[in-house]
């Protein structure tokens, strides 16, 4: 994934010099704090101070004055210092001092002490991390941190996020400071706190406040943290970053000088254009020309993550990408636009916040919360958006990774924020048919045949690609099989061949009558969490649809005694169905099962309904076929 955005920059995690408070941080202990800020905490923040200074729009300070406790090992991520310097960000002298939980200080450290590494994947060196873990001998312990970060542009300016999960706040201030003939953009997010503004001389004054916050509860499935936890998003009207100046007023404007940035970088020599010409010259219909491109950069080309270019936001020529063979997110994109631009097909680089789990950015706000890029073939119906870093992704499909969000198309015109495609559960669909052939010993054989799409798609390929060891992880514990003796893992075409042995295939028997799971794969094996008390949303991974048939090969002389009875489950998101029945001819027990998930995204008030279906079949899971066994055939003497 490309690196673009603050995240990287703004991580709370170093010092600088000790402030006056540092002297007095000893002062801070958990006794001091209110039982309602400390119940539930794992991190007790009892003073920040936040100061961001805009001199120029090349010119920036970033400063940080905090003292905390952690109060147990849940919290000893907030005891990890990370932060990334680059050409356009200096971190300067930095200080950490420790605390036991009776206030005396146990260990002081400089930027000297911590550990500094060159970044950009061994390839070329395109900045730092500097690091330190402190690793107390026992909890609580306070620590405070001083840091100041020198950043030569205001393409990202720090949103104050003043709350993390399991921290409470006892004080916590953030100061803007920037030129009166600048504007600050602002926009509260989960809270309605406003700042108090003032002038100072040329500059105006913005400073937020909070106090005595008690820990936000975690709630697992529910949006990442950056979104849904309460915060000041900010942003300016104008920007320079390595001297290239843009603004925000639009997110037209803002297109434009990303466009600016990729603006003669999409030609390529023309021996490789007549080699694109050649590659599709006898596909007559666009939409097969572009996934042949696809596909020859997919098998010819990997992706590396190097943050080069104008901080990270300028590709590599498409030449450059084409001689070397491979490229970031932004390198990739670009070269893919320009192999489709040699046969006439129009497309567009566009940049989006990726990751799973992640909230569409604002249309309203026009800032650069983007870290990845892609590509968009418009279309005069459906648009064709491709994903050039994977070399397993289906064509067409973008998956988790970026659907559900708003991407910034780059065109020559500026920037136009579209959404991208709305996931459904026939994008994602797995499905199985497996036969099972019993013997008399109750050993078996079985042989599945998988059919996968989307994720699903995805999934397998990268499994095929395992060893062997890891091939079998995946088939217990992630497609949920039994457990095999034996298996043999292939792929022809479209369909993966899955083969196994068994020393054992019924659970369990009791004298005659054998107990066999209904199926040799489970459709669902997670467990939801908790619904009680839910306040925010629940994600799945994705929607999808799940079906399975299992046919079960009986020896000569075995019948079936309880065969499932049919069940249907729904709920206004999913829905379950399964049949059970027995062929004479065949001597075999079928049963086929369908389970589909509508919707990823399930609300808050809704949750429960959906546990409840989900726990409803574990149940149905647990139910176990009975066969009963025929006594086996006499041998001739």
């Amino acid at each position: 994934m490309c690196e673009m955005n603050k995240r990287n920059l703004f991580i709370v995690a170093g010092l600088l010099t000790s402030f006056a408070a540092g002297a007095q941080a000893g002062l801070y202990t958990l006794a001091s704090v209110p039982e309602a800020l400390r119940a539930k905490a794992t991190v007790v923040t009892h003073l920040e101070e936040v100061k961001y200074e805009i001199e120029s729009l090349d010119k920036t300070t970033y400063s940080i004055h905090k003292i905390f406790t952690v109060v147990n090992a849940e919290g000893k991520d907030a005891l990890f210092f990370n932060e990334y310097s680059s050409k356009s960000v200096s971190l300067e002298d930095a200080e950490i001092r420790v605390f036991d939980g009776n206030g005396k200080q146990t260990d002081r450290y400089r930027k000297k002490d911590m550990t500094t590494v060159a970044t950009g994947e061994g390839l070329i060196e395109d900045g730092y991390v500097t690091y330190y873990r402190i690793t107390p001998p026992s909890y609580p312990v306070t620590v405070e941190l001083n840091y100041v970060l020198k950043i030569k542009s205001t393409l990202n300016v720090p949103d104050y996020r003043f709350i993390h999960p399991k921290e409470s706040i006892l004080s916590s201030t953030y100061t803007a400071k920037v030129p009166a003939e600048m504007n600050l953009k602002y926009k509260p997010v989960n809270t309605t706190i406003q700042p108090i503004i003032t002038e100072e001389g040329k500059y105006k004054l913005y400073k937020w406040a909070v106090k005595d916050l008690a820990p936000l509860e975690y709630e697992e499935g529910a949006v990442s943290p950056r979104s849904r936890y309460p915060h000041i998003a900010l942003s300016v009207d104008q920007f320079s970053h390595y001297g290239y100046k843009g603004d925000f007023s639009s997110w037209k404007n803002f297109g434009v000088w990303i466009n600016n940035l990729y603006t003669g970088l999409d030609e390529l020599p023309a021996d490789r254009q007549q080699f694109f010409v050649n590659l599709v010259k006898d596909v007559p219909e666009q939409r097969e020309k572009i996934r042949k491109i696809y596909t020859y950069m997919q098998q010819n080309f990997r992706y590396v993550s190097i943050q080069l270019g104008i901080g990270g936001y300028r590709p590599f020529s498409a030449t450059f990408t084409d001689q070397k063979k491979y490229g970031d997110c932004k390198a990739l994109s670009n070269y893919m636009n320009a192999a489709l631009k040699t046969v006439g097909i129009q497309s567009h680089v566009a940049i989006i916040n990726a990751e799973f789990n992640q909230e569409p950015v604002d249309p309203d706000f026009p800032s650069n919360n983007f870290n990845h890029v892609i590509l968009c073939v418009p279309g005069q119906k459906d648009s064709i958006w491709l994903e050039c870093t994977s070399n397993t992704a289906e064509f067409g499909v973008l998956g988790n990774f970026t659907e559900n969000r708003n991407a910034l198309l780059i065109t020559e015109n500026g920037g136009v924020l579209v959404p991208t495609p709305k996931s459904h559960a026939s994008s994602n669909v797995f499905t199985t048919r497996t036969t099972v052939s019993l013997s008399d010993d109750l050993s078996g054989i079985s042989e599945t045949l998988i059919q996968a799409s989307g994720e699903y798609r995805e999934t397998l390929d990268n499994i095929l690609k395992e060893k062997k060891d890891r091939q079998k992880e995946a088939i217990v514990f992630y497609w949920g099989f039994k457990q095999p003796d034996e298996f043999i893992l292939t792929k022809e075409g479209e369909t993966a061949t899955l083969k196994m042995a068994f020393s054992k295939i019924p659970e369990f028997n009791a004298g005659d009558k054998l107990f066999i799971n209904p199926r040799m794969n489970k459709l669902w094996s997670s467990r939801l969490p908790k619904s009680e008390n839910r306040k925010l949303d629940y994600y799945f991974r994705y929607p999808f649809e799940v079906r399975d048939t299992t046919i079960y090969k009986l020896p000569a002389g075995s019948k079936p005694d309880i065969l499932l009875k049919e069940k249907e489950l729904k709920c206004d998101y999913a829905s379950f169905n399964s049949k059970a029945w027995y062929n004479e001819q065949e001597n075999a027990v079928y049963v086929a099962t369908a389970l589909i998930l509508e919707q990823y995204k399930i609300p808050a008030s809704d949750y429960a309904a959906v546990k409840k279906f989900f726990d409803d079949i574990t149940q149905e899971d647990a139910q176990k076929l009975v066969v009963k066994k025929g006594e086996a055939p006499k041998k001739a003497f």
